[in-house]
């Protein structure tokens, strides 16, 4: 007595089916919203953004002397370029593009001014102010003007993206959109620009005060 061979009946299991049937759905749900057939349905499945952050602390309060003379916006386009040696840049290598927007601001700190560097005459009438040289802040990258052009990363590093903490980090281009800046001031005028700006400003209020003649310098005490 032979034993009938069962044959293959073709029909999917159940569990199959279902998972099919909801493979279906969810690729016909995203089809739906990406072409917005039904209106109002991208509102009902669409992300929401919520800030949960805690409130600012006030750490530290510090008091300023520094006045505030001028002010540099900046702007820089950096293309920064990592490469490994004898690996194609399709395996390993990123090149970003990035438009860095700051600003630079100019000071005279007039909390470096001494008693000796105050001279009035006895009618009060004339008066000689000694000031440091004006110096330059920390450049400040505006966010809402800075962003990356482009990206090109290799596969390897597309991987590695995958588990980093931080991925796509920009970090790097803004320092050097930062420095570029930094060098950019340092070539301008705009220390100049601030020294003059403090002059005037210090012309105009000592001459309110009765002041007709009014001198300011700029440069090391002497002996500096």
């Amino acid at each position: 007595m032979t034993t009938p061979v069962r044959r293959p009946s073709g029909r999917m299991p159940g569990w199959a089916k279902a998972l099919a049937v909801s493979v279906l759905v969810l690729a016909v749900l995203f089809a739906v919203l990406r072409l917005s057939l039904v209106p109002g349905l991208r509102d009902v499945f669409g992300t929401e953004t919520h800030d949960r952050s805690g409130p600012a602390l006030l750490k530290s309060v510090r008091d300023l002397s520094r006045y505030e003379a001028a002010s540099g916006n900046f702007q820089v386009v950096v293309d920064l370029e990592k490469d490994t040696p004898y690996l194609p840049d399709a395996v390993r290598g990123t090149r970003t593009l990035y438009i860095g927007a700051g600003t630079v601001d100019a000071y005279v700190d007039l909390g470096e001014v001494g008693a000796d560097d105050v001279t009035v005459d006895e009618d009060r009438t004339s008066a000689t102010l000694r000031l440091p040289r004006a110096a330059l802040g920390t450049p400040a990258l505006d966010p809402e003007r800075s962003y990356a052009v482009s990206k090109q990363r290799g596969l390897l590093d597309r991987l590695g993206d995958l588990f980093s903490d931080n991925p796509n980090s920009e970090q790097a281009v803004q320092k050097l959109a930062a420095r570029h800046i930094a060098d950019a001031a340092r070539d301008s005028e705009l220390t100049a620009r601030a020294e003059s700006n403090t002059t005037g400003m210090l012309q105009g209020l000592l001459h309110s005060l009765g002041f007709k003649e009014v001198r300011v310098t700029y440069g090391p005490k002497s002996g500096a």
